[in-house]
């Protein structure tokens, strides 16, 4: 079932179900360097593998850098 989300305001479609940890897989994105917001709720990284994308979700993925 094709499932239409919408990823850092741009629209995509994915092959589902999904949960976050496999959408992050397939968009090459490494879980520990990135923060997850599904909805306007921040998801736990713990939560990923267990958190189900919807159809019509809304994500931010933010990506996390280091340096000073």
């Amino acid at each position: 079932m094709p499932l239409h989300v919408t990823i850092n305001g741009e629209g995509r479609q994915f092959d589902g179900p999904l949960s976050i940890a496999a959408l992050l897989e397939q968009l090459h994105v490494e879980p520990l360097r990135v923060a997850v917001e599904r909805n306007r709720a921040l998801v736990r990284r713990r939560d990923f593998a267990a958190t189900t994308v919807a159809d019509g979700d809304t994500l931010e993925i933010v990506t996390l850098v280091g340096g000073g």
